[in-house]
């Protein structure tokens, strides 16, 4: 599987009870897909993988399949404590014939190098599916690095592409330079350009669960076109919204803006509170200056 385009990791609506609203979600799919992202991701940060039940993560991998079919590709996160957690995530993604999962560093275990690189391993054995590495230290506390790559790499072809959220540059360089068959895709999003010059043919944006068209359009400049002066027009009117998500409420962000669109979201679970109202008039400014902004580029197109 090749990884090229937009990548949205799908919100979890909610319910006023605080359950998952399952014709809300569904609704999501079908606005990502009419706006043509290239693939949506299920279980990742964005959708609060962390604050679900292990039966709520497969019933909603499930209800994803049902919905989507195989209109785009549908990735699967695995992102959990326990590696013996992670594998029987992989297990129920091969299960409803997933397209790829999404593989990250356990969090708070400090591992090794090979110990994460034996993580990952475990977790492949058990999908043999593709494989999207998901690299976030500021989440994990531990950097997947040469040792890892070379070990998961040469042990397993399904190792086929990287989210790469370090947010360090040399990082990126590494990977391009020393991985050219690990495809990069972007997971910094004030990054995104630079991921594009370094040749990423993918981006996970948050963001595009409801800006889609914008998000599309900038990897359309720069990896499609390879036009980076449009590029960069795009890009820097999509920086505020970028330093806004960067606030320290970046679901609860996500999700209004899905409310701002007309998606219902519902609120967040705990611990996390939703925005306040002078929040929410920021994001709704943010958010209507960038469509005028990148319209403007783009003309009809987004």
């Amino acid at each position: 599987m090749n990884f090229e385009g937009i990548y949205t990791p799908a919100i979890t609506p909610l319910t006023e009870a605080g359950e998952i609203d399952k014709k809300a979600f569904a609704e999501v799919l079908e606005s990502l897909i009419a706006a043509g992202v290239h693939g949506i991701i299920i279980g990742g940060s964005t959708g609060e993988y962390y604050a679900h039940t292990a039966q709520e993560r497969f019933d909603l991998g499930s209800l994803a399949k049902e919905v989507i079919g195989s209109r785009v590709p549908l990735i699967i996160g695995t992102g959990a404590v326990r590696t013996e957690d992670s594998v029987e995530y992989a297990k129920a993604a091969r299960a409803i014939k997933a397209d790829a999962i999404l593989v990250g560093s356990p969090p708070y275990a400090l591992p090794t190098e090979q110990e994460n690189a034996e993580h990952a391993l475990a977790i492949d054995r058990a999908a043999d599916l593709p494989i999207m590495l998901y690299n976030y230290p500021g989440r994990m506390s531990v950097s997947m690095g040469r040792e890892f790559f070379h070990t998961v790499c040469e042990a397993s072809k399904n190792f086929v592409a990287i989210k790469e959220s370090s947010g360090q540059t040399g990082q990126l360089h590494m990977l391009a330079r020393e991985f050219p068959n690990l495809g990069l895709s972007c997971g910094w999003d004030d990054q995104a350009l630079e991921f594009f010059a370094w040749g990423a043919r993918s981006w996970v944006c948050a963001g595009s669960n409801f800006l889609p068209r914008e998000h599309i359009a900038l990897y359309q400049a720069c990896a499609v076109e390879k036009d980076f002066d449009k590029g960069r027009r795009i890009m820097s009117a999509m920086l505020p919204l970028m330093d806004f998500l960067e606030g320290g409420k970046f679901v609860q962000s996500i999700k209004h803006g899905c409310e701002i669109v007309g998606l219902r979201s519902g609120g967040v679970r705990a611990p996390l509170k939703a925005l306040n109202e002078e929040e929410k008039q920021q994001l709704q400014t943010v958010v209507a200056a960038l469509k005028r902004e990148v319209a403007s580029v783009v003309g009809g197109e987004a």
